[in-house]
């Protein structure tokens, strides 16, 4: 990141890196700042948080490049950035989607004045996060393997993703769209943000925790690395033709 840190920031580098952090002091407040450099308004969002560290010093900001660091990202959820998560040790205070600098700026000036008496966010608060689990039970298992399927054979490429092709909502789905466009592929897409069902069960039809996920045919091809070593080694073309 551009600008200078302040002494209470830090840049994660690994999963491990992350949890030592939080783990030198469990009543401690925590700022996640989530970002990738190609975002322009994490760039704005990233000055916001610099601020917030100086003026906080007891703050503990961790800066988390969203792309790099995607099993933590994948940990907390996060679908788009910038995204903001605060803790106190490993507890969950709040989530703030977006680059909403009132928001952050208030949620932290809360939390950091009061630390003793900050308590975590009710069940009641999470329910949107909850809400896909309610939405499954209408739909059995065998209904939605059938769904899947369909989804996978609607055309002979389908790509599975963050937002559409014309607007990614994570780096990796911007880059694969980016690989199959550059290859001349044709391809349909799901937004698997608009459907939780369709998230969870492709993660466990697949094999495959995360995504974007390439369907070639019907058949599960693999995840953005997967894709960038087949158009390399001239494996892709090979499939598709």
């Amino acid at each position: 990141m551009a600008s200078a840190a302040a002494s209470n920031t830090v840049e994660v580098t690994s999963p491990e890196h992350f949890q030592q952090q939080l783990a030198v002091d469990l009543q401690r407040i925590s700022l996640i700042n989530f970002w990738a450099p190609w975002a322009e308004p994490c760039k704005q969002m990233n000055e916001v948080v610099l601020e917030l560290a100086k003026r906080h010093p007891q703050l503990l900001v961790l800066n988390v490049d969203a792309e790099s660091q995607a099993d933590i990202s994948e940990s907390f959820e996060i679908e788009a950035v910038p995204s903001f998560i605060i803790l106190q040790g490993h507890t969950l205070l709040g989530k703030i989607a977006g680059a909403d600098a009132t928001a952050l700026t208030e949620a932290i000036s809360k939390h950091v004045r009061t630390p003793s008496s900050v308590n975590p966010q009710s069940h009641t608060d999470l329910a949107p996060a909850a809400a896909p689990d309610v939405a499954e039970k209408t739909e059995s298992q065998e209904e939605l393997a059938r769904r899947l399927h369909a989804l996978m054979q609607q055309s002979k490429v389908v790509l599975f993703m963050k937002g559409s092709p014309d607007a990614p909502r994570c780096g990796f789905s911007r880059r694969i769209v980016g690989l199959l466009k550059d290859q001349g592929v044709e391809f349909s897409h799901f937004d698997i943000l608009s459907d939780e069902s369709v998230r969870a069960g492709l993660k466990v039809l697949n094999d495959w925790p995360t995504f974007p996920q390439l369907i070639v045919s019907g058949e599960f091809v693999g995840g953005l690395d997967i894709v960038q070593e087949m158009v390399e080694n001239g494996e892709l073309k090979e499939i598709l033709e």
